[in-house]
C-alpha cells in the first residue's frame, strides 16, 4: 500500500514527530511506500476563509486544498499524528480536516449521509496524550473521542478499517515513551488493507 502520514506539531524534534517517524518505519518494514505531510514545515494554511466558502458556490477548490486532496487520492492508507490538545485536535490538523475534506469531494450527505464519495482507505490516528488511560476512561473522554472521530468525522471519509491509538503517558518516563514509539511502529507494520465493503 501507499501510506500517507499527516503530522501536526510545530517542533520537528517533538514526540509527535518521533511517533510519525516510527509509524512510517513500521509501514516501510511491512513493504509499504510512505509519504509525509508535515503541516507546519510545509506552511499549510488552516484558516477556513471566504475562498473556501466561494469554492462551495463555484465548485473550485483552492490550489493548496487540491494538492492535499491529490496526496489523499494516491494513498491506500492514511495516518494522522497530533497531540491531544484540549481534548481535541490542535488547530493545524483541525483546519486541514476542515479545508481538505470538502463537500462534493469527500462526501455529499444527500443521497446517503453515511457514505463517502472516496474509495475506502485504511485510517489510523496516533494521538500522544499526557493523561493516563484510566483517567480518560473514567471521565468518558476516550469514548467521546471514539464517537466524534471514528463514528463521526472519519466515518464520512471512507476510512475503513479505522483505528484510534491514544498514546497515553507520552510525557512520562523514557521507558514509557519508548513503549509508545514501539506501539507506533507496530501500528505501521500491522496496517490492514482497506475494506472494499464500505
Amino acid at each position: 500500500m501507499h501510506v500517507l502520514t499527516v503530522l501536526d506539531h510545530p517542533n520537528p524534534t517533538s514526540f509527535s514527530a518521533a511517533v510519525a517517524q516510527r509509524f512510517m518505519e513500521g509501514a516501510q518494514a511491512a513493504g509499504h511506500t510512505v509519504e509525509l505531510t508535515d503541516l507546519h514545515a510545509e506552511g499549510f494554511n488552516p484558516l477556513w476563509s471566504m475562498e473556501d466558502i466561494e469554492r462551495d458556490a463555484q465548485a473550485r477548490d483552492p490550489a493548496d486544498v487540491v494538492a492535499e486532496q491529490a496526496r489523499i487520492e494516491r494513498a491506500d492508507a492514511l495516518c494522522l499524528v497530533f497531540p491531544l490538545f484540549w481534548w481535541g485536535m490542535p488547530s493545524m490538523m483541525k483546519g486541514w480536516v476542515d479545508r481538505v475534506w470538502t463537500w462534493g469531494w469527500a462526501y455529499d450527505q444527500l443521497d446517503d449521509p453515511n457514505r463517502s464519495l472516496l474509495r475506502p482507505r485504511t485510517g489510523v490516528l496516533l494521538v500522544p496524550a499526557g493523561a493516563r488511560s484510566d483517567e480518560m476512561d473514567a471521565a468518558g473522554y476516550k469514548a467521546a473521542l471514539e464517537t466524534v472521530w471514528m463514528n463521526g468525522t472519519f466515518g464520512y471519509f471512507g476510512l475503513s478499517p479505522r483505528r484510534l491509538e491514544v498514546l497515553n503517558g507520552s510525557s512520562g518516563s523514557d521507558a514509557r515513551r519508548q513503549a509508545l514509539l514501539d506501539r507506533s511502529y507496530d501500528a505501521g507494520f500491522t496496517l490492514l488493507p482497506p475494506d472494499p465493503a464500505v
